[in-house]
């Protein structure tokens, strides 16, 4: 049974996306992000969990503790729609293998189009593949 995969149409069921899904290395601890355009409130977190944890109930799934949260301010972008839906705001990229003897980068997210991703840097402007990138963050605003 794909557990990622259950919690995935649970929290879509429930009109939520789920940003991301972490296990302990023995799967006993379980942690959920959820997001919502209008923000998450702690309502949405306990509506969540206690949908999940009756779903694991009826699939005998064995955990020991259930997590589900917000994924906070700098909110982790991990699939194509998260590039087009965050367009504007600023970001931090963190690339597999460096460009230009660069791999951290953080400017204004200029969207995704045919699977390039464009960032409006202070050095200037730079595009990469989406799939060269490890990991990508909003930066928060204060």
């Amino acid at each position: 049974m794909d557990v990622e995969g259950l919690v995935e149409q649970v929290v879509s069921g429930l009109g939520f996306e789920l940003v991301d899904f972490e296990t302990s290395p023995k799967g006993r601890l379980m942690r959920v992000f959820i997001d919502i355009e209008r923000g998450v409130t702690v309502d949405d977190c306990a509506t969540v969990s206690n949908q999940l944890t009756r779903v694991f109930e009826v699939e005998n799934v064995d955990y020991d503790r259930l997590e589900v949260s917000s994924p906070g301010l700098d909110r982790p972008l991990k699939k194509t729609a998260d590039f087009e839906r965050f367009a504007g705001d600023e970001v931090q990229v963190r690339l597999r293998m460096p460009i230009g003897n660069q791999r951290n980068f953080i400017g204004v997210l200029e969207g995704l189009s045919e699977g390039v991703v464009r960032l409006h840097t202070d050095k200037g402007d730079v595009a990469f593949p989406f799939d060269e990138i490890e990991k990508a963050r909003l930066v928060p605003k204060f």
